[in-house]
């Protein structure tokens, strides 16, 4: 019989690390890698911007569901799309990993890998962090980016005139999550893909800040929420357009899944989260970078922060929150 794979208990913390590092990418502008009480990393811009997030086993991931890589790979695209969102180019990631001791070590290792496959081709750095047994996985990343000379894209800057963009999916990650709650993610393994391992478009949030956009955010908790946020921070109002227009590519590969499982595509397209798109705005007449595309105007404060083909939206709730709508 074959010889059962360790757990983490069977590993000393620097037999674990040593199963860890290897997998993880330096970047071109560490000067100090790990192995030191801390790594130093270059910060040409004289600033540099900084995020951090944290996923807790059951809350934000399950491992019936998720492969140690899928959820190193989300762990870290949750967080660059976060730089990204200021308009900055990520550069390095500090983790931090909570593991119970009956946590296969392959598993450990399958998330280090995750983490280097979203790092590497972006030249980001996994430059450090900390190991600690708990009794949940829970993995808690700082995220690092250079504004390479540019002032960083706030949400407070939108004005009424300005065009509402967004890049990237929408809908896809909540509906592969509903597909996998109702037992049944062979009807379009692609979605539930998205949900375990999203694919936000990274490098539109530096074009758009190369582009002038005005405000801008990562859409990580539904694009109702985060528009809202957007308005109330720029204090306006974003009057969006038919999302089953605007995000017409996106509603038809949701439709079949919407009707197997009863669900109104628009419920998904509004309060799903988890795709991590970048939410933009742009002064009106603004050619939009690529991948970018209008869904919506800025218009003056008035009774609704956000309207949906000019009326208050009319969905059942607003996306995510840790502690209720």
């Amino acid at each position: 019989m074959p010889a059962e794979s360790p757990v983490v208990a069977d590993l000393a913390e620097q037999d674990l690390l040593d199963r860890i590092f290897p997998h993880l990418p330096v970047g071109s502008r560490t000067l100090v890698p790990p192995g030191d009480d801390a790594a130093v990393v270059v910060a040409p811009d004289g600033r540099y911007v900084v995020t951090c997030d944290v996923l807790v086993e059951d809350v934000h991931f399950r491992r019936r569901w998720s492969s140690g890589q899928d959820v190193g790979r989300r762990a870290a695209m949750q967080n660059l799309a976060d730089v990204a969102a200021m308009g900055a180019r990520p550069v390095a990631l500090v983790v931090g990993l909570v593991v119970p001791g009956a946590t296969p070590v392959s598993w450990v290792e399958g998330l280090a890998r995750g983490l280097g496959d979203a790092c590497r081709p972006l030249d980001v750095g996994v430059v450090g962090g900390d190991l600690s047994s708990g009794p949940v996985v829970m993995v808690s990343i700082t995220a690092h980016g250079d504004l390479e000379g540019r002032d960083a894209v706030r949400r407070s800057g939108a004005r009424a005139g300005d065009v509402v963009a967004h890049a990237g999916r929408c809908g896809w990650s909540a509906a592969g999550l509903a597909l996998l709650d109702a037992g049944t993610p062979e009807l379009d393994p692609g979605l539930v893909a998205d949900h375990r391992s999203p694919e936000p478009e990274l490098e539109a949030g530096p074009a758009a800040a190369r582009a002038g956009a005005t405000a801008m955010l990562d859409v990580s908790d539904g694009l109702l929420r985060d528009a809202r946020r957007l308005a109330r921070a720029s204090g306006v109002t974003l009057d969006l357009d038919d999302v089953l227009l605007a995000f017409d590519d996106d509603a038809r590969r949701l439709r079949a899944a919407g009707d197997a499982l009863g669900v109104d595509v628009e419920q998904w397209l509004l309060t799903g989260g988890e795709d991590h798109g970048l939410l933009a705005t742009f002064p009106a007449g603004t050619p939009l970078p690529h991948p970018f595309r209008r869904i919506g105007v800025v218009t003056s404060r008035g009774d609704e922060l956000v309207r949906v083909a000019g009326e208050a939206p009319r969905v059942a709730g607003s996306g995510w929150d840790h502690f209720g709508d």
